[in-house]
């Protein structure tokens, strides 16, 4: 949860920094369009690289909120506590489990169960960057 989270000192108070944020945001979107440059075959990869962007607009959302956040477990009670979207701090602890599933112990999916992650992922993307936005403005 967010207080357990403060009190292992994985999230800290920040100032908002504009050009910070920016730049981050500019680098989701490259990692975005290199996902997207991949042929369906190279699901994990798209997988991965599509994991990196999202965390990083969760990186960008929690700047915007005065919040520098050091561990992906983090971003879910962030998600949950802080912005009060309880179902996209689910979905987002579901993407990292089985993104850590794939890149540190070795779970195997097939095409078809990988493609349809690439797609929720991207709806997901989609949700973050509208509250990302939505954030910029205030």
């Amino acid at each position: 949860d967010w207080n357990g989270c403060n009190k292992k000192r994985l999230v800290k108070n920040t100032k908002i920094e504009s050009g910070k944020i920016n730049s981050i945001k500019d680098i989701a979107e490259d990692k975005i369009k290199a996902a997207n440059a991949l042929a369906d075959v190279h699901y994990y990869g798209k997988i991965t690289l599509l994991y990196d962007a999202l965390r990083e607009l969760l990186e960008c959302l929690a700047l915007y909120n005065g919040y520098k956040i050091y561990n992906h477990e983090c971003y879910t009670a962030f998600l949950k506590e802080i912005i009060d979207e309880s179902n996209l701090g689910d979905e987002f602890d579901k993407l990292r489990i089985l993104r850590n599933g794939i890149n540190y112990y070795g779970r195997k999916i097939n095409r078809e169960e990988g493609l349809e992650i690439v797609k929720k992922m991207v709806v997901f993307i989609n949700k973050i960057d509208l509250i990302v936005k939505q954030n910029n403005k205030k």
